[in-house]
C-alpha cells in the first residue's frame, strides 16, 4: 500500500519561510500529477498546489507568487518552499496524488504567528 509521510511544519511567525517534503512510498510518482493540500481547524481541506509529471505548476491564488512546488521524481518525492507566509496559511498541510488516489498520510503542521 502507498504510503504518504509529510515532514517539515513547524512554528513560524509572520514573513517567515518553510519547506516541506513529501515521500512516497510503495508507489511511483513519475507518472502523476502531484499535489499539496491543507486544512485549517474547522475548514475542508482545500488543494493549493499541483505539478505535473513534467514540472509545469499550478497554484491556488491565495499562495500565488509566495509558494513554490516542486518534485523530485527519482527519489519519489515533492516538496512545497513556502515563503511570506501569513497566519492564515496556519494549517496541516497534506501531500497526494491530484486524484487523492492514495491513503492520506499524518501531515505537517504549520502554524503562522502574527
Amino acid at each position: 500500500q502507498v504510503q504518504l509521510a509529510e515532514s517539515g511544519g513547524g512554528l513560524v511567525q509572520a514573513g517567515g519561510s518553510l519547506r516541506l517534503s513529501c515521500v512516497v512510498s510503495n508507489g511511483y510518482i513519475a507518472f502523476t500529477t502531484m499535489a499539496w493540500f491543507r486544512q485549517a481547524p474547522g475548514k475542508q481541506r482545500e488543494l493549493v498546489a499541483s505539478i505535473t509529471r513534467d514540472g509545469t505548476s499550478t497554484y491556488q491564488d491565495f499562495v500565488k507568487g509566495r509558494f513554490t512546488i516542486s518534485r523530485d521524481n527519482y527519489n519519489n518525492m515533492m516538496y512545497l518552499q513556502m515563503n511570506s507566509l501569513k497566519p492564515e496559511d496556519t494549517a496541516v498541510y497534506y501531500c497526494n496524488n491530484e486524484r487523492i488516489v492514495w491513503p492520506w498520510g499524518r501531515g505537517t503542521q504549520v502554524t503562522v504567528s502574527s
